[in-house]
């Protein structure tokens, strides 16, 4: 072989689907990965936006993400954020691999939300509001049906005809789907009716009132990592058993956890646990909502990156 290889979208998606990820994930919690000692991630501002960078490490592997976000890049037709992966070996640091760093993003991301969907929904939960119409939406529509018997899909965007084409998608799986704006009043019986909802967007302000959200339903929200930005206000999360995937990384980026604790409406202690004291059994959920709030952590890239590169040399797979 010469040359680094590079696994590109399709690639990933074939050697990884969505039920696969989820499993990996779990399975690296329990092998004893903790994600407080994640190194944390480098923001760095540059003139057309910013510069992020992701490291993580293990005994067998070590990796860095590097994506790039530019606001401006929607005017000019082109992606507003882009990125790309690096996998190392771990004992010599010998690089292995490259990556679509958005296509390994777009799948880890919804697989951690339904890791802890797995843990902390209904196990019939069946009824979901989806926040956004962008391919996190979507990927998380395909995990969510992985982990739960999701069967019927309301999508909730700012763009009527994206929103439409998203639960058009939704229903070529057998699902009931249907369209809304956000704002219009449907928007909040959806909301009520919920079993699971997903807030999969850009929006800095919360998507929806938190007293809609009923006692029982799992709400998920991966759109920030920005310590001023959130989807969800301060009720859902005081009403809520709320889990993180790592303390640190939430009370330094999370900004549906810092606004709450800025404002009073809850105290640092709130958080129930981390994700991996939640696959352990160690998270009491209360009687009210269930809050999993992702900020997008180094390490999830890394196990998934890792799994795609063995399933990508192993016998019988073809690059």
């Amino acid at each position: 072989m010469t040359g680094l290889p590079y696994l590109d979208a399709a690639t990933l998606e074939r050697l990884v689907p969505y039920g696969r990820a989820v499993q990996i994930l779990e399975d690296a919690l329990r092998d004893g990965l903790d994600p407080e000692a994640t190194p944390p991630r480098t923001v760095a501002g540059v003139p057309a936006g910013q510069l992020l960078l992701m490291p993580a490490a293990t005994r067998r592997y070590a990796g860095v993400k590097a994506v790039s976000v530019a606001p401006g890049n929607p005017g000019r037709g082109l992606p507003r954020i882009q990125g790309t992966y690096l996998l190392f070996d771990g004992d010599t640091l010998a690089p292995l691999a490259a990556m679509d760093g958005i296509a390994l993003t777009s799948l880890r991301t919804p697989a951690v939300s339904a890791l802890a969907v797995r843990h902390l929904a209904d196990p019939e939960a069946r009824r979901l509001v989806v926040f956004g119409s962008g391919p996190q939406a979507w990927g998380h529509v395909l995990a969510f049906r992985e982990v739960r018997p999701v069967g019927e899909v309301t999508v909730v965007g700012r763009d009527r005809a994206r929103a439409e084409a998203l639960a058009a998608r939704c229903r070529t799986l057998g699902l009931t789907a249907e369209a809304l704006t956000a704002g219009e009043p449907s928007v909040a019986a959806a909301v009520t009716a919920a079993d699971l909802v997903a807030c999969c967007t850009t929006a800095r302000q919360p998507l929806f009132p938190g007293k809609l959200a009923r006692d029982g339903v799992t709400v998920v929200a991966v759109g920030s990592h920005e310590p001023g930005a959130r989807e969800l206000d301060g009720d859902l999360v005081a009403r809520a058993t709320v889990v993180v995937e790592a303390r640190a990384a939430a009370l330094e980026e999370a900004g549906d956890v810092i606004i709450p604790i800025r404002h009073g409406t809850i105290p640092t202690g709130h958080l129930a646990g981390n994700l991996a004291e939640l696959i352990a059994g160690g998270v009491i959920t209360g009687a009210g909502p269930r809050v999993f709030k992702s900020t997008g952590m180094a390490w999830e890239d890394l196990v998934v990156a890792a799994a795609a590169y063995e399933a990508w040399i192993s016998p019988g797979e073809s690059a």
